[in-house]
């Protein structure tokens, strides 16, 4: 098992510049929102998006969500990712975020502890894993990836690692696994030749650098579950919870809200409880100890 730490950050360079020179606040402290005030002496909210994507791309395709959800709930928000999944779960752990989207497994497990309460999420979706492979492999079986190297975002990335491997290691093929830090690093590492296949989601592949993308196929598509949560920390008031759930279960009502949701390839969002991940938490995965 290897993690790429200077492959990847040489790929996010550009991005990393564009990130710099944004208008945009990424959070970096290490202390919960709620440590700071606007002028007014009302809090910002945090709402931390898992970096499945550069920060730049998730910037550019969540902040037009962000601000059509801020005048629908009446709440100010504030974008805040992390450089990569295993930082973004230290800080969910950590309650860093006052409102997080996260992946479906996270959402089992912060919900237990900080208790991170459900929202909502995607509409008519069901999220599933896929393995991706270069246009031009030869591969056309999972049987074929035995033995060979494979690119994953992150240990605990749900559909595109937990998914992807238990199909793989069900079938009793053995790979080895790199995670790279995020699902368009792991369609770059695939499409350069880095490595064999690379998990990710259907979602951001479409997403994905066309140098990545027009050079990949799907090889294989897993089992589907609910999709990624939005959820709020406990911290937040009923009030804001109640808010922030309508406003985005409004957000496919108007036609600000209708062409934010088109960068993220979502038809709108739909209300749901913390049992809505029941399915998931039938799977007993526990590649994440709730503390």
């Amino acid at each position: 098992m290897r993690s790429i730490g200077n492959w990847t950050l040489r790929k996010l360079t550009i991005a990393s510049v564009v990130i710099l020179c944004s208008g945009f606040l990424l959070t970096t402290v290490n202390v919960h929102a709620h440590a700071g005030k606007h002028d007014d002496g009302s809090h910002p909210l945090v709402f931390g998006i898992v970096p499945q994507q550069s920060s730049a791309k998730l910037i550019r395709n969540w902040s037009p969500v962000m601000k059509a959800i801020s005048e629908l709930s009446g709440l100010k928000i504030r974008f805040a990712t992390a450089p990569n999944i295993p930082e973004f779960e230290k800080r969910l752990a950590e309650g860093q975020y006052d409102i997080a989207y996260m992946n479906p497994y996270h959402f089992t497990v912060f919900n237990e502890s900080p208790g991170y309460k459900a929202v909502a999420h995607a509409k008519d979706k069901r999220i599933k894993g896929i393995l991706v492979v270069r246009e031009s492999s030869p591969v056309k079986t999972l049987e074929e990836l035995d033995g060979k190297s494979l690119a994953f975002p992150a240990p605990a990335a749900f559909a595109a690692t937990l998914l992807t491997q238990a199909t793989l290691k069900n079938k009793g093929i053995q790979f080895e696994p790199n995670y790279v830090g995020s699902h368009d690093s792991s369609y770059l590492g695939v499409a350069d030749g880095l490595f064999e296949a690379g998990g990710g989601i259907v979602r951001t592949l479409g997403a994905a650098p066309p140098n990545a993308k027009d050079n990949l196929k799907v090889l294989y598509t897993t089992e589907g579950y609910t999709p990624h949560a939005i959820a709020t920390h406990p911290s937040l008031s009923e009030d804001e919870h109640r808010r922030l759930r309508a406003a985005f279960v409004a957000l496919d009502d108007t036609p600000e809200g209708k062409e934010a949701l088109k960068k993220l390839n979502i038809k709108g969002f739909q209300s749901a409880g913390d049992e809505a991940w029941d399915d998931v938490r039938a799977l007993n995965i526990s590649v994440i100890q709730p503390k």
